[in-house]
């Protein structure tokens, strides 16, 4: 489409060029990636493994929960990394796994991805517990969630088991909970050190409308201590 023809931005995550990403909606704006699919977050996210980790570098044995298609596809073509992506659901997946019981031994991963999953999980703290359990000692996993800054406490109602009711109290059918600004709090409970990465402050407003990023958009890494 000629409307996508141009410089005007480019997506870190396939290499791609355009005049401008798609926008969702009248306050979203410069959105997804045209040929990717990625949104503001996962641009976000490709460029902090890109420019602060040894994903692209190190050899290290990886899971990516719910793998992002877009992430897949390029992880699995890194020689150097030892890959495997799981869901519960998703045909994408290389294995079916539940977040609660993940079938690998203590220690086994040096990086865990795991991004806009544990909003779904109804034992949010048995899904971080296993995370914890299978990384290697100093092993990290990146936890990112929506997070709904006008929320100063994470809302959840475990009696709300229908997709009406889910829909209706926490803006999506299978979602469980709402965070607020208290989910890193939360995330401690697991006994691994949470650190914030607010990774946007790093770029200046060029780059931020180059790569099509947010600039309320975090990074939450949980190390294995």
């Amino acid at each position: 489409m000629i409307f996508y023809v141009g410089n005007g931005v480019e997506c870190p995550c396939c290499g791609k060029k355009f005049k401008k990403f798609i926008d969702i909606s009248a306050t979203r704006k410069n959105a997804i990636c045209p040929n990717c699919d990625s949104y503001e977050r996962h641009r976000l996210l490709w460029l902090f493994l890109k420019n602060k980790t040894t994903v692209f570098s190190k050899p290290q044995k990886m899971l990516h929960i719910a793998p992002e298609p877009m992430f897949q596809k390029k992880f699995k073509t890194m020689k150097h990394l030892d890959y495997i992506s799981a869901d519960l659901d998703s045909p994408l997946a290389m294995v079916k796994m539940d977040i609660t019981d993940i079938k690998y031994p203590n220690n086994t991963f040096d990086m865990i991805i795991c991004n806009h999953v544990l909003e779904h999980i109804v034992d949010e703290q048995k899904a971080l517990s296993e995370i914890k359990r299978v990384l290697k000692p100093n092993g990290q996993a990146i936890l990112q969630v929506p997070v709904h800054s006008d929320y100063l406490q994470t809302y959840e109602d475990n009696s709300i088991i229908s997709e009406e009711g889910r829909l209706k109290a926490f803006g999506q059918k299978d979602h469980v909970r709402i965070y607020g600004l208290d989910y890193a709090d939360r995330f401690k409970k697991s006994d691994m050190d949470i650190k914030i990465i607010k990774y946007c402050n790093e770029f200046n407003e060029a780059d931020i409308a180059k790569y099509g990023l947010r600039r309320d958009e975090e990074i939450p890494i949980a190390t294995k201590i």
